[in-house]
């Protein structure tokens, strides 16, 4: 694996840093195939949806988030 050192991206700004977050994200697929997915994010996946499943209620859609901080509800 190529480091960050290598990349260039430890002498990036965080602004610069976050504005190459945003383009990687941008290239990703809409789908994926159930490989590409390492172990460990699935195994979070479940963990979390446990959580939430167990604490019904304690989360709100992210839409109504998005409305509040941006001012619009």
């Amino acid at each position: 694996m190529t480091t960050l050192q290598e990349l260039g991206i430890d002498r990036m700004t965080a602004a610069e840093r976050l504005q190459l977050i945003d383009r990687i994200w941008d290239s990703l697929p809409d789908a994926v195939e159930p490989g590409d997915v390492p172990e460990w994010h699935l195994i979070e996946l479940q963990r979390r949806r446990a959580a939430a499943q167990g604490t019904p209620g304690a989360g709100r859609p992210w839409r109504e988030v998005l409305a509040e901080l941006q001012g619009t509800e």
